[in-house]
């Protein structure tokens, strides 16, 4: 049956139709196809029980944290922060764009939406500096792989509902991940500094540290409230999510820079994502019920304890298999598709579900600078105005690196796991 879903899927993707219809759909067929047409009964309840979890709620919050703080002003006080901090170093510009994108993965959770962001503020600025532009754009990419991964994650999030896995646990286990994909970067832009020449920030490009810090400060308390509210148990990530926006607004008036028609966008912006991705919640909810009932999980553990895969081997697999679907998928569809199936045999095998879910997570963002779809290098190319294809070329020492630090957490659990055990959230 299952070979029959994904024969579906593919032809109604062919078609043009969406990822949430075709999976959903295809679901239904193999139920009527095989004669179980009593068990779609209860579908509605199954979906029901799929998006009837309290942590999703933290998702359409988040976004419009994210969506508020984008239109509020505060790339320019994030970027003179960072430059007062980094800028008088060789390839200052460089380590600029990477710490910058950590500071705004503290806030909107997005990939994409940081990559726009910077690839219109910093890349015409390093141009002007000396640097390429192909590689102030594939580094502005690269660094946009950091968003999902330091909370708060919109992706996390999702895998959090679709694993049962504690979304606190989640937040806290992307901090080092996170914190280690930036230094990666840090250290690949000296090399590339001392190899090109890539100049340092003149007195006149650094601003004062007091200032830009008192200016973005009301910025940089946001991850503070969420991880300190979460960490320290005094709110649950979905109240954190709540209260961000609460502090968002706060923010954009501060700044100036939210009108009312900056609102209006940002709702409208929110209920759309939420819209899609709560759509293709109700196909993996289908898709799942389906998968349970022809024991897929099941068989797969089975078939991967014949092979006499362990642990690390086995996770070693997902994650090929996951690097492969990043490349064509975006994160939510592919967690949508593949972790039902592939996450209980690694649960199975001992693999920590929030040691799994980092890994994931960080592997499907990789894919989001990965040809052929690569929405992050989308994004870059069309706001920097560099050909997409020279771009993806451009980028390919940093996504080796990205995917060599990913193979580095599969083979060293602590590095995700650490945190959340040291604040109590794993026993």
């Amino acid at each position: 049956m299952f070979w029959l879903v994904l024969s579906a899927m593919l032809a109604l993707l062919a078609t043009g139709t969406a990822v949430a219809y075709a999976l959903g759909a295809s679901s239904v067929l193999a139920f009527i196809a095989s004669d179980n047409l009593r068990y779609l009964a209860i579908m509605p309840q199954r979906i029901f029980s799929q998006i009837d979890v309290f942590a999703l709620m933290a998702m359409p919050l988040f976004i419009l944290a994210g969506e508020i703080m984008n239109r509020a002003g505060i790339t320019r006080a994030l970027v003179d922060f960072a430059m007062a901090m980094l800028g008088r170093l060789k390839g200052g510009l460089g380590h600029v764009n990477v710490l910058a994108s950590v500071f705004f993965a503290g806030i909107s959770g997005s990939a994409v939406a940081d990559a726009a962001a910077l690839g219109n503020t910093l890349v015409p600025a390093m141009v002007a500096r000396g640097y390429s532009p192909l590689y102030a754009s594939a580094l502005t990419a690269a660094a946009s792989v950091i968003g999902p991964i330091i909370p708060p994650s919109i992706v996390m999030i999702f895998y959090g509902a679709v694993m049962q896995t504690s979304v606190a646990a989640l937040f806290v286990g992307g901090v080092v991940p996170g914190l280690m994909l930036a230094g990666v970067l840090f250290m690949a832009n000296a090399w590339f500094a001392r190899r090109y020449d890539h100049p340092g920030g003149t007195a006149g490009d650094v601003p004062a540290f007091w200032p830009a810090f008192g200016r973005a400060l009301p910025a940089l308390a946001l991850p503070v409230i969420i991880m300190g509210g979460i960490v320290f148990g005094i709110v649950t990530p979905t109240e954190a999510a709540a209260l961000t926006v609460v502090v968002a607004l706060a923010v954009g008036v501060w700044y100036g820079g939210l009108g009312k028609g900056d609102l209006a966008e940002s709702l409208v912006q929110t209920a759309a994502l939420t819209g899609a991705i709560f759509m293709i919640l109700g196909a993996v909810a289908c898709f799942s019920w389906l998968a349970g009932h022809e024991q897929l999980p099941t068989r797969l553990a089975g078939f991967v304890t014949e092979l006499g895969l362990g642990r690390i081997e086995y996770l070693i697999v997902v994650n090929l298999i996951f690097i492969a679907a990043g490349m064509f998928l975006d994160p939510p569809v592919a967690l949508a598709l593949l972790v039902p199936l592939l996450g209980p045999p690694a649960v199975a095998l001992g693999v920590d579900p929030v040691h799994l879910g980092i890994v994931l997570c960080l592997n499907l963002t990789i894919g989001l600078i990965t040809p052929p779809v690569g929405g992050c290098l989308l994004a870059v190319s069309t706001v920097c105005k560099v050909e997409y294809w020279s771009l993806a070329r451009a980028i390919v020492p940093f996504a080796i690196l990205e995917v060599l630090l990913l193979f580095v957490i599969v083979l060293v659990p602590e590095c995700s796991l650490f945190l959340p055990r040291w604040f109590g959230l794993l026993k």
